[in-house]
């Protein structure tokens, strides 16, 4: 089974990918779509049923390897090795594009947004999500801490998970704006709740059980290593639960673990238009 889905945070992730998908494909699915960074392969299955051809693609051989084999059975689907800064499609080439907690990894998450900018087609969608680097104090109060105080990071609570460095909606929306991405959508993704339920123990448990726990290269086998299944575990009723009563709670705090951003590419004339329209202001 998948058992990322007993996780609030990636349960939460996931749902509201497959619910803006859901969405945008009300009138037909889409044609060619990129999944950019799919890591284990565990969100392809989902992901293909909106589309009419899926690529998904990951810097990490090992990862893709096992998504291949774990995705065997999906018509629709084909994987890739591609590094997401410079990637080797062409421009103008996706109708969609999905990426899940990857832009906090590559190092240049500026240069990725200008990637994603370039390979999409002009009225095309991406849907990207990240975690937040205004995270609920309940999620990770040592590093908050140290933030105030103007002092480094430990490697743990939301640094955890290979987090070299975290996004916040300014910078993304800065991003979007100077590569030409229309924010369609932006959405806060787990509050506070859910943020004290994994305080730091979820960077532990990954660092032990995910064989590639740093998103970025294969660690050493510990024998401990467990990977994900398409398969959705009965018990992820009660993680909705959890989440719908965080999102009750907490929907409107300006602090969230994570974010979700729906980005357009506009046509060529809405570009020129808008352009046109800041000039007028200036």
């Amino acid at each position: 089974m998948n058992y990322k889905l007993l996780f609030p945070t990636y349960r939460n992730r996931y749902t509201f990918v497959r619910r803006k998908l859901e969405e945008l494909s009300e009138g037909g699915a889409f044609g060619l779509a990129l999944n950019l960074g799919t890591g284990e392969g565990d969100y392809d299955h989902m992901v293909s049923r909106f589309c009419t051809t899926l690529i998904a693609c990951d810097i990490n051989e090992a990862d893709v390897a096992y998504a291949q084999k774990l995705n065997q059975g999906v018509p629709n689907l084909s994987y890739r090795v591609e590094n997401a800064l410079a990637l080797s499609f062409p421009d103008n080439h996706f109708d969609l594009i999905t990426s899940v907690d990857v832009i906090e990894h590559v190092g240049q998450p500026a240069r990725m947004m200008e990637e994603v900018q370039r390979v999409l087609k002009p009225g095309g969608a991406a849907l990207i999500t990240f975690p937040n680097l205004d995270f609920p104090l309940t999620y990770d109060p040592i590093n908050r801490l140290l933030r105030w105080l103007g002092q480094g990071k430990i490697a743990q609570g939301a640094y955890a998970f290979g987090h070299e460095y975290l996004v916040s909606g300014s910078d993304f929306r800065g991003w979007a704006k100077n590569y030409g991405l229309e924010v369609v959508e932006e959405h806060n993704l787990s509050g506070h709740l859910i943020g004290l339920l994994e305080m730091y123990w979820t960077g532990v448990i990954q660092r032990l059980f995910k064989a590639n726990a740093t998103n970025l290269k294969e660690q050493p086998d510990n024998g401990l290593a467990l990977r994900p299944t398409t398969k959705e575990p009965a018990l992820a009723k009660l993680t909705d639960s959890i989440i719908a009563l965080d999102r009750a709670l907490f929907g409107k705090a300006r602090h969230a673990v994570g974010k979700g951003f729906l980005v357009r590419k506009p046509h060529p004339v809405e570009a020129q238009a808008s352009l046109a329209s800041i000039k007028q202001e200036i």
